[in-house]
C-alpha cells in the first residue's frame, strides 16, 4: 500500500491550506526527510517533508485549497506497482498538530519537546507554474503582465502562450490575483470589521521626556549595539497598562471572553507582500533593553521571511505605527480574536500653557481600536490613558 501525503496542520486554529508548490514532481523519485511540497497557510508558508522515500504521485495540483487531513499524494515504494488510476482515500480529520504527537489511541497530545517549525519566508514570486516560467523565460515575457487562469490565478503555459501572442498595446491596467498573504489580510480584515463591534478613540501623549529618555538611552547603550524605538517605548508601555487593565488584555471566541495573565503583544511589521505580526511573549515581564532587542529581531527576521509559526501565534494584543510616515491618528482595525489594538502616530511639535506661557512641547497620537463586545468605553479609555501616562512619565517603564 502507497504511504498517504496530508495537508498537514500547523496550528489549532488552522482551517485550510494551499499546496503551493511541489518539490518533487509527478511520478519523480523523493527520498525520507527530502523537500516535498511548500504548504500556504493563513499565517505562515511552511516546506513539508517525505515521511518515507519512493516514487510520488501528486492528487491535488499546485494551487489546491484543501482541509488539513486531506490526501494531496501517495508515495510509493520502490517497485511497487502504481496504478493509472489514483484512488480517492478517505481525509484523516484526527491528524495531529504539526509539532504535536498521537497518544496511542489516535488523540493529538502535545510533545514535551516539539520539534521547531520549518521558517517561513515572505514569499514575492509570482504565481507560475514550473512550465509556465521556463516559458515565459524563453519568450522574454515579464510574468507580471500575464493574468494567471490556473487556481487562485496561477499561470499556466496557455497564459503565457496566450500573452505571446498578443498584439502589444498600451496597457490600461494590470490586473493581480488576490493570492497568498494579501487574500489572508483581506479576508482577516473584512472578518475584522464584520463580526466585531469596533470602535476607535483617540489621545496625545506629550513625549518631552521620553525623548530625552530615549536620547540617553542611545547613547548609553551604544556599546551594546541596542538602539531602542519610540515603538519599543510603547510596547513597553502598552504592556504595564495590560497588566493593570487585564479587561483589555483579553479574546472574544465561541461565546466567551478569554483574559490572560501574560501580554503577548504583537507588533505589525509591513513587508513588500503584506503585513504579519510577530508578537513578543509575555512583554510585561521583560525590561525595555529586553524588549528593544526582541522587538528588533523579530522585525528582522520577519522582513527576511525567518519567522516560525509560534512566533506569530499567540498573541493577545498589538500595536502598530505608522508615525514613521508622517501619520498623527488613524483607525487600526482589531486583529481578531483580540480586544484592542493601538496604533502609534508621528512626534508632532505641541503648545501647553504654564499660566499665560506657551511651552513648545512634542506630542504623539495614540489611537485605541477596541472590541466594544468586550470592553465598554470607560475601561477602554481608562487602558489609554495609562499608556499615555507611562510614555509621559517613561523613567517608570526603567522600575
Amino acid at each position: 500500500m502507497p504511504a498517504e501525503i496530508y495537508l498537514v496542520k500547523v496550528g489549532m486554529t488552522m482551517h485550510e491550506g494551499t499546496v503551493e508548490e511541489w518539490y518533487v514532481a509527478d511520478g519523480a523519485r523523493v527520498d525520507q526527510g527530502a523537500l516535498l511540497y511548500r504548504l500556504e497557510t493563513e499565517k505562515v508558508n511552511l516546506d513539508v517533508d517525505a515521511e518515507t522515500s519512493g516514487v510520488v504521485k501528486h492528487l491535488a495540483a499546485e494551487g489546491t485549497t484543501l482541509e488539513p487531513g486531506d490526501v494531496v499524494g501517495f508515495i510509493y515504494a520502490d517497485g511497487e506497482e502504481i496504478p493509472e488510476v489514483l484512488p480517492k482515500p478517505k481525509p484523516n480529520r484526527d491528524i495531529a498538530v504539526m509539532g504535536e504527537e498521537a497518544d496511542k489511541t489516535g488523540s493529538p497530545e502535545k510533545s514535551a519537546t516539539p520539534p521547531p517549525a520549518r521558517p517561513a519566508r515572505a514569499d514575492k514570486r509570482i504565481a507560475a507554474s514550473p512550465v509556465a516560467r521556463k516559458l515565459a523565460a524563453e519568450l522574454g515575457i515579464d510574468l507580471a503582465r500575464v493574468t494567471g487562469t490556473g487556481p487562485r490565478g496561477r499561470i499556466t503555459r496557455e497564459d503565457v502562450e496566450n500573452a505571446a501572442n498578443e498584439p502589444m498595446t498600451p496597457a490600461q491596467g494590470v490586473a493581480e490575483p488576490l493570492t497568498g498573504m494579501r487574500r489572508t489580510i483581506a479576508d482577516r480584515m473584512h472578518a475584522s470589521l464584520r463580526d466585531s463591534a469596533q470602535l476607535t478613540m483617540h489621545m496625545e501623549a506629550v513625549m518631552d521626556d521620553a525623548v530625552k529618555l530615549r536620547r540617553d538611552l542611545i547613547a548609553e547603550w551604544e556599546p551594546e549595539n541596542i538602539r531602542p524605538t519610540y515603538t519599543d517605548l510603547v510596547l513597553a508601555a502598552a504592556a504595564k497598562a495590560l497588566g493593570a487593565h487585564p479587561a483589555m488584555n483579553a479574546t472574544l471566541t465561541d461565546n466567551a471572553i478569554t483574559r490572560f495573565e501574560a501580554a503577548n503583544v504583537g507588533l505589525a511589521v509591513a513587508l513588500d507582500v503584506g503585513l504579519i505580526v510577530p508578537v513578543v511573549k509575555d512583554a510585561g515581564s521583560k525590561s525595555l533593553k529586553e524588549l528593544a532587542v526582541e522587538s528588533a529581531e523579530l522585525a528582522k527576521q520577519a522582513r527576511d521571511g525567518a519567522l516560525s509559526l509560534d512566533q506569530v501565534e499567540g498573541g493577545t494584543f498589538t500595536v502598530t505605527t505608522l508615525g514613521m510616515y508622517g501619520v498623527d491618528t488613524f483607525t487600526p482595525i482589531l486583529n481578531p480574536p483580540q480586544a484592542g489594538i493601538l496604533g502609534v502616530g508621528r512626534l508632532s511639535d505641541g503648545v501647553r500653557w504654564d499660566g499665560d506661557t506657551p511651552i513648545k512641547t512634542t506630542t504623539m497620537g495614540l489611537s485605541l481600536t477596541w472590541d466594544h463586545r468586550i470592553l465598554d468605553g470607560v475601561p477602554a479609555a481608562e487602558f489609554l490613558a495609562t499608556v499615555r501616562d507611562y510614555l509621559e512619565s517613561p523613567y517608570r517603564l526603567l522600575v
